[in-house]
């Protein structure tokens, strides 16, 4: 099974006798408070319009916890976590699929924290709501409850000192801009900079301009760059876990496993004990 669905197999698997739910994650970063301008509202954006069917996900509120000392979008509780999925129609028999408004980091997130609580069938839509050729509908489903049960698996997660471990011993990815990583800017943390080790590897050069992931073999041949090899144990992080969550899915199509870092740069910079390396140097 792949992690990525077309908008044309989409459109086919939802006349089929087992359709897919589908998930509405828009979401994006939004800095307008401090620029002053309104905040991205991705809960207007889905009245305005979705997937006949989907139901709406609130990253911020059912995909991570409140923002602290484990960053800036922690893991969710799971038993909430849980909760949401089954209000929103989740069974463990029924496939899933994951959408947002294009950039694919906030369904990426959706469609990892499925897969590490143990959801055997989830894909994102690749190239987002912009893919979908079909009509939209503004009316709000009420799907029948789902019976998914979260159970969080052993591997595939990361911690601060599992990351600066990874860094050491296998590829440590950033999927943050260059300008981040390098420690130029700082827009939203309380530093700059990347963890010692780490590798620069944004997530937007895995994509397309439409906004599409590159073929397998181009993104295989891309990691290979960095000195992802199939021996390799690879991480991911980002800001916050979730551009991250894209990189780790990039890295599922091109077939290579990765572990996420949930917590992320916000974690880590939040702690003036952790090291902070800056330039281009990984070290």
């Amino acid at each position: 099974m792949t992690a990525i669905i077309t908008a044309t197999e989409l459109a086919h698997q939802l006349t089929g006798s087992n359709p897919p739910v589908l998930l509405d994650v828009r979401w994006q970063l939004s800095l307008a408070k401090a620029a002053g301008a309104p905040a991205f509202d991705g809960r207007a954006e889905y009245a305005a319009g979705h997937i006949p069917g989907a139901a709406f996900v609130d990253l911020d509120r059912e995909l991570a916890s409140a923002p602290g000392e484990q960053g800036r979008h922690p893991l969710p509780d799971i038993g909430e976590f849980g909760a949401a999925m089954r209000r929103a129609g989740v069974s463990a028999g029924r496939p899933v699929v994951v959408y947002d408004g294009g950039q694919g980091w906030a369904a990426a997130r959706a469609w990892w924290l499925l897969r590490w609580t143990g959801h055997p069938d989830v894909r994102v839509l690749d190239g987002g709501l912009p893919s979908w050729q079909g009509e939209l509908s503004t009316e709000v489903p009420d799907p029948a409850p789902g019976d998914y049960v979260p159970v969080p698996a052993a591997a595939g997660r990361l911690d601060a000192d599992g990351a600066a471990e990874l860094a050491r011993t296998g590829v440590l990815l950033d999927a943050r801009a260059g300008e981040r990583y390098r420690g130029e800017v700082e827009p939203v943390d309380r530093v700059g900079g990347h963890i010692p080790g780490a590798v620069s590897a944004p997530t937007t050069e895995n994509v397309g301009p439409d906004g599409r992931f590159l073929p397998a073999v181009e993104l295989k041949d891309r990691f290979k760059a960095l000195g992802v090899s199939e021996e390799t144990e690879v991480g991911v992080y980002c800001g916050s876990g979730v551009s991250g969550a894209h990189e780790v899915l990039a890295l599922a199509v091109a077939g290579i496993p990765a572990a996420l870092y949930v917590g992320s740069w916000s974690e880590w910079s939040s702690d003036p004990s952790r090291p902070v390396a800056v330039g281009a140097d990984p070290q």
